[in-house]
Parts: C-alpha cells; sequence; structure tokens
C-alpha cells in the first residue's frame, strides 16, 4: 500500500512539473528555505509546520508556542500537490518528531472539479511520503479553516475536513486539529472580523484560536 501512494505522489510530481514547463512552481520559495538552513542549520527532531499561506504569514507563531522548537516552511499560494513535490525538500531533511500540515485550501479554490476523493488522496499520498520516510513522527492535519472570501466552497470544503478526520482517526501518531467550527460564531456564521481586508488571511484574533486548538497537539 505505501508503494502504491508513493507512486501515486510522484505522477503528481511529474504531471505538476510537466505542466509549468520550465521550473516547478514554488522553486523560488524553496531555495530560499534552502538559503535559510545553509546559513543556519536549523535543529533536527522539531516541530515543523508546513503547507499555506496561513502557515507562511505566522512569522511570530513561536511566540505563540514559545516552549517549542517550531520550523515553519509554509510557502503562500500551495497547494497539497506542491507539498507532495516539496516534501524531499522541505520535510525529511529536517527529521521532525512531529509535522504539522495546513494546506488543501487553495485545491479546493483553485481547481473547481476536483472532488472530495481527489483531496483525500493528496492528503493520503503526502501522509503515506511523510510517514514511510518518518517512521515514528507525529502527523498532524488542521481542518481547512472557513474563509469569507471562499464562501462559496464552504460545503466542498465541509465534505473535505470530515473525509480527512476520518482517514487520520484510523491511523497511528496521527491527528485531525479542527479549527473550522472554532471560527465561527454563536449561530455557525463567518466571523469576518478574524480576517485582514483580503477576507482569506488572519489577524492575530485569528491565529489565536489556532493557537489554542493546535497547542493540545504539539509533542513535547
Amino acid at each position: 500500500m505505501k508503494k502504491i501512494f508513493a507512486l501515486l505522489g510522484f505522477l503528481l510530481i511529474i504531471q505538476t512539473t510537466l505542466n509549468a514547463q520550465i521550473e516547478p512552481g514554488f522553486w523560488t520559495d524553496i531555495v530560499a528555505f534552502k538559503k535559510i538552513d545553509s546559513a543556519q542549520k536549523p535543529t533536527l527532531h522539531s516541530i515543523l509546520f508546513v503547507g499555506s499561506s496561513s502557515f507562511t504569514k505566522w512569522k511570530d507563531v513561536h511566540d505563540y508556542f514559545p516552549d517549542y522548537t517550531i520550523i515553519n516552511r509554509g510557502f503562500g499560494g500551495s497547494t497539497l500537490v506542491d507539498v507532495i513535490r516539496y516534501a524531499y525538500d522541505i520535510i525529511l531533511p529536517y527529521q521532525p518528531k512531529q509535522v504539522v500540515i495546513y494546506c488543501g485550501e487553495n485545491d479546493l479554490a483553485s481547481q473547481e472539479n476536483i472532488s472530495p476523493e481527489e483531496m483525500l488522496l493528496r492528503v493520503k499520498t503526502l501522509f503515506h511520503i511523510i510517514r514511510t520516510n518518518l517512521p515514528d513522527a507525529t502527523i498532524d492535519y488542521v481542518s481547512i479553516k472557513p474563509s469569507p472570501v471562499r464562501a462559496s466552497i464552504q460545503n466542498k470544503v465541509k465534505i473535505a475536513n470530515a473525509a480527512i478526520k476520518a482517514f487520520l482517526k484510523k491511523q497511528k501518531n496521527a491527528g485531525f486539529i479542527d479549527i473550522y467550527d472554532a471560527m465561527l460564531d454563536s449561530i455557525g456564521n463567518m466571523r469576518e472580523e478574524l480576517y485582514l481586508g483580503d477576507r482569506l488571511h488572519m489577524k492575530p484574533e485569528g491565529y489565536a484560536i489556532w493557537k489554542k486548538a493546535i497547542a493540545p497537539y504539539l509533542v513535547k
């Protein structure tokens, strides 16, 4: 089974790389991470945050979790396919004891025809790449958030979140960190005040909710 998911991940990487024609997307971000790592070698066996812009913009994440060593390798605009493509560049080299993932929102927003099954396949592919190479690592997935600018895809978001949660529930050393409902008001509406003017990226008030949800999952 692990070989099957590794192959699926490889095929996803090949497909998106060919589509890029010149160089794969976000390569400049990956090069920047490599330069940072060469200038100051990161601490191995730390907690790795990886995914899209909600992590990228969490510049002060260390202030939220001062008792933990966290490496933040979020790169804005990325999809699960992008994180899969660069897993051997920005996940595995750090030999993290825990990987916390926030990614998938851009998949649903940028690819209208993506199905919940395809979303789950992408999560499974990334999960098994990490698990195969880091068998003792804890893997946690932060649920896709309710972004007001993306109100039209919330049904897909809820279905994807539910499918990913069900998958991770069956895995060892894995967790689903649900921040979705915590970012809604008492009657289930999106809270515009948690977001910046683009209605997508969060203010500190949004990250405060994430801190409360994520903290119990972090590995000492």
